[in-house]
């Protein structure tokens, strides 16, 4: 019964935040309310969630800070450099931002943390998806497969995770995988670049008068677009009022002037996050104190990535030093909270709701009965495939339960059990590992909380265009680690 309510309670939370029933927030409280009271849990279900509960307060409180922190580097500048050097060597080609996109958050997921990469991604890409009309919803889903892919490496967690329940060394796990997150990565490329094809695709015909029609386009430039608004110009002379040296006057598709038609690209509605890095005149500049501020950043980057000191009070430390120099008038100091603060609440609330689901998986039983009924289930013939069938098995696992769960719950009852076919405890390690990028796209991750809010996407339109990839990436990833060796059959 508790492995059937287990799954149960699982698929209708996914149907109703992919069908838009209910909110996020609201799925993550009610639905397992309700089935931790059919679970027999009574008025102890409140004890369960407050348990749970307790485990994320330190999770809510890095996501707090850094949204303040990394908002409040936003506005005063500190990435305006960045969105303008990335203008200027991708163009306004939406196949080149998005393929930029994944580039960025896999380079910035070396730092092994996924609230981190995805801030500073959505900071510098964000505005360049608005100002092309790109949709924002292809940001999520690259930089959810990039992250994803990422998420093997030693320090990120998993794979420790994995190597300490099997008691292995990190390296002798991590290591083999090399070529399978190479590969990994390449498909996310991939899948970036054929997005970033579709977004031309689909901008040409929404707005051919712009940029062309499929068969007659001219290439994609900033010039054409914005008059060289984005990256200072090219050899056109023309800045973002559209008059160069020669007063020089804005260019003309049809009869829609490109300039005038940038000056209405971003929504003066969007959020403090999406918008800022395309006004170089407010009044929360910076320039001043640009190294200043480029300092701080990576000495706070420097202690997270040396890990000690707390997450949460790093960049607690980080935004109080950063909100004195910056404002340090306490008018602008609550200025800059408030502006703030619809990220903010955005995402504690769904960490925090998270909670409900996580306290009633694990206080109730389920989680358990859930990976008993899964191991029991493998046939005995089966047995020599135990680490593919444990990388198979991590893919929804992993999406349906913490990494703590499944690394210190379940894999060592599958490592144990291929054990007597001759599997080596390493091959089950790097298996278990394989189902990282699909995991990372599971409700229960308050990073992807955060990268759909900052975004402004729903959780459900994000999982629609990234589950399915992500899955593929997992297969190849798991795929490659067979060829190479590093995932054996007994």
């Amino acid at each position: 019964m508790l492995v059937l309510l287990g799954f149960v309670m699982i698929a209708v939370f996914m149907v109703l935040i992919m069908t838009k029933k209910l909110t996020p927030v609201l799925a993550l409280i009610i639905v397992p309310t309700v089935f931790g009271l059919f679970a027999g849990a009574g008025l102890g279900i409140g004890d369960m969630v407050l348990e749970s509960m307790k485990s994320m307060t330190s999770t809510a409180a890095l996501l707090m800070f850094a949204i303040i922190y990394f908002g409040l580097m936003i506005d005063v500048g500190l990435f305006d450099p960045l969105v303008k050097f990335i203008l200027r060597k991708l163009g306004n080609d939406p196949a080149k931002v998005v393929l930029g996109t994944a580039i960025l958050a896999a380079a910035v997921s070396l730092d092994g943390d996924g609230s981190t990469t995805f801030i500073l991604t959505t900071a510098a890409m964000l505005p360049v998806y608005l100002r092309l009309k790109m949709s924002p919803v292809v940001l999520t889903c690259v930089a959810g497969l990039a992250n994803g892919t990422m998420n093997i490496l030693p320090w990120g967690g998993p794979t420790a995770r994995a190597a300490t329940a099997l008691h292995l060394d990190v390296n002798d796990v991590f290591v083999p995988m090399i070529p399978s997150l190479i590969a990994g990565l390449v498909v996310v490329f991939g899948f970036a670049w054929l997005l970033g094809l579709q977004e031309r695709n689909r901008l040409r015909a929404t707005a051919p008068e712009i940029w062309g029609t499929p068969d007659t386009a001219e290439p994609f430039t900033a010039e054409k677009f914005d008059g060289g608004a984005s990256g200072g110009g090219s050899g056109t002379g023309r800045g973002r009022k559209g008059a160069g040296p020669a007063g020089a006057a804005p260019a003309v598709v049809g009869s829609v002037s490109v300039l005038d038609r940038t000056e209405t690209l971003v929504d003066e509605r969007d959020s403090a996050m999406a918008d800022t890095a395309l006004d170089p005149n407010r009044k929360t500049l910076r320039p001043r104190l640009f190294w200043f501020n480029f300092g701080l950043t990576v000495a706070v980057m420097v202690v997270l990535v040396a890990n000690i000191v707390p997450l949460p009070f790093v960049f607690m430390v980080g935004s109080a030093i950063a909100l004195l120099v910056n404002f340090p008038k306490v008018k602008e100091q609550g200025e800059q909270l408030i502006a703030h603060a619809p990220s903010i609440v955005a995402v504690v609330s769904m960490v925090m709701a998270a909670a409900v689901l996580t306290g009633v998986l694990k206080g109730t039983g389920m989680v358990e009965a859930m990976s008993a009924w899964l191991v029991q289930i493998i046939p005995t013939s089966m047995g020599p495939f135990m680490a593919v069938i444990t990388g198979v098995l991590s893919i929804p696992m992993t999406f349906f339960m913490s990494n703590d769960a499944f690394y210190f719950g379940v894999l060592p009852v599958l490592s144990e059990t291929a054990a007597h076919y001759g599997i080596s405890a390493a091959d089950m390690a790097r298996a278990s590992i394989t189902g990282q990028p699909f995991h990372l796209q599971s409700p229960l991750v308050p990073a992807i909380l955060l990268l759909v809010s900052l975004a402004k996407v729903d959780l459900g339109d994000h999982h629609k265009k990234v589950l399915w990839r992500t899955a593929v990436v997992s297969l190849v990833m798991l795929g490659v680690g067979m060829l190479t060796g590093a995932i054996g059959i007994g």
